[in-house]
């Protein structure tokens, strides 16, 4: 039993990059010719992928082949899928095939800003990194450098090679765009690296300064957040930082907080917040002040 679409499927036909959407249909046709596939073969197997999916947007008929190996259309997902199986071929290969690198998604991470803390898992499936492969022989890490000038040579690394550099107990975090707990120190919109090993709040130390005093990235039943932290009996305090604005929580633990682990790592931008972002409090405006004049006082 051949499945037949109970009406057209509908798939890409715009032209923003014409060539490369010929090319793709012209490497998916060599591809086959390669396999000895017919058209008809391609079909019958597809059909079969879509009877065990119970969808028939996995079905390619003759003439949709036809029609993406010489007219530019671009196939479905599902099509693609379908492609990649018959064809033998890695999925992420075949969306190559029409200009699309899955590798070079951490380039376009930065446009979209969540406003909600999170655990970041987009890079999780990269195979490849660009990344410096020769440095300048002068290169010193105890001297502030331009890295553009000490980089010699980039190259593109099969992630599978980093694995020596692979460590289980890290993990990465993502500081939303209303999460400003940790203002000044992590600005909303910063990377964190969390140590997982380090997941016990550290009591009874008297911290030098508010640098030496470790961060934790906690899970609330309502997301997640950066911040300092405390055990007062059977509650956790979860400390903002004083020039945040951001009020003291104290929730029941480990009922209604997690500890996931310390942040030992941070990327961040700077000048990218604006005080339309946030807006301090009276009593941060206050301590802001009273810091500038203590400081011109010193000064004088």
């Amino acid at each position: 039993m051949v499945i037949a679409p109970s009406e057209p499927m509908i798939e890409c036909h715009r032209e923003v990059k014409g060539v490369v959407q010929h090319n793709g249909g012209q490497r998916l046709r060599a591809l086959r010719e390669t396999l000895g596939y017919r058209m008809r073969d391609v079909e019958l197997a597809s059909n079969q992928i879509a009877r065990r999916f119970d969808s028939e947007e996995f079905a390619i008929p003759p003439s949709r082949l036809s029609d993406i190996e010489t007219k530019g259309i671009i196939p479905s997902i599902f099509r693609l899928y379908s492609f990649a199986a018959i064809y033998r071929r890695e999925y992420r290969e075949l969306l190559s095939f029409y200009g699309l690198e899955l590798d070079g998604i951490s380039a376009d991470i930065s446009f979209g800003r969540p406003q909600k803390s999170h655990l970041s898992e987009a890079l999780s499936n990269v195979t490849q990194v660009r990344m410096p492969t020769r440095l300048d022989p002068g290169f010193s890490l105890q001297k502030t450098t331009d890295l553009r000038r000490a980089i010699e040579q980039w190259g593109t690394v099969p992630m599978a090679y980093l694995e020596l550099f692979a460590d289980d107990r890290y993990t990465y975090g993502y500081i939303g765009s209303e999460d400003s707990a940790m203002y000044p120190i992590l600005p909303p919109g910063s990377f964190v690296q969390v140590d997982e090993s380090r997941n016990k709040i550290e009591e009874g130390v008297v911290w030098r300064s508010e640098l030496e005093r470790p961060i934790y990235f906690v899970e609330m039943r309502d997301g997640f957040t950066c911040c300092w932290c405390s055990i007062k009996r059977d509650s956790i305090v979860l400390q903002p930082h004083p020039l945040s604005g951001v009020p003291v929580r104290v929730l029941r633990y480990p009922q209604e907080a997690e500890v996931l682990g310390q942040v030992v790592g941070v990327a961040m931008r700077l000048g990218d917040l604006h005080y339309s972002d946030f807006q301090a409090t009276p009593k941060v405006r206050s301590a802001l002040t009273r810091d500038v004049l203590g400081q011109l006082e010193k000064e004088a």
